[in-house]
């Protein structure tokens, strides 16, 4: 039986081919963003369900980490964090939802959306603690 060569393959092209544009932080920070809200919710929940279940003690510790500790500067960087972690991901799962329909895919348009995810992001972060914080 004669033996026959491996079919040569083509290569996946290398990072280092690539020009590095924000179409693939938006897609990068959407995983990043998805992930983090994850984690982070299911471990506040989950501390928080604990805390309900543990009795008026554990659950005034709860509350102390998140309203007391958590209430100053640090809770406020937290806060503005998950927001803007929100809407990056949310204006990028409509970007992507566009995608998908086969519609911006071309050059200028694709980078234009890119950017619209970080710039929707930004405002509306913004405006959400303008209106928390009551700022007029």
């Amino acid at each position: 039986m004669a033996t026959q060569r491996p079919i040569a393959r083509p290569l996946s092209p290398h990072l280092s081919i690539w020009k590095w544009g924000p179409h693939m932080t938006v897609s990068i920070l959407h995983r990043v963003t998805g992930d983090g809200m994850a984690t982070v919710g299911t471990v506040v929940l989950v501390w928080w369900l604990a805390a309900i279940a543990g009795g008026e003690r554990s659950y005034a510790t709860f509350h102390f980490v998140f309203g007391e500790w958590l209430g100053g500067a640090l809770g406020y960087l937290f806060g503005v964090g998950l927001t803007l972690s929100f809407f990056q991901h949310l204006a990028s799962g409509i970007r992507h939802f566009v995608l998908d329909t086969g519609a911006g895919y071309e050059l200028k348009g694709n980078r234009r959306g890119s950017m619209a995810t970080f710039a929707f992001s930004i405002i509306a972060t913004a405006a959400f603690w303008a209106y928390l914080l009551g700022v007029k």
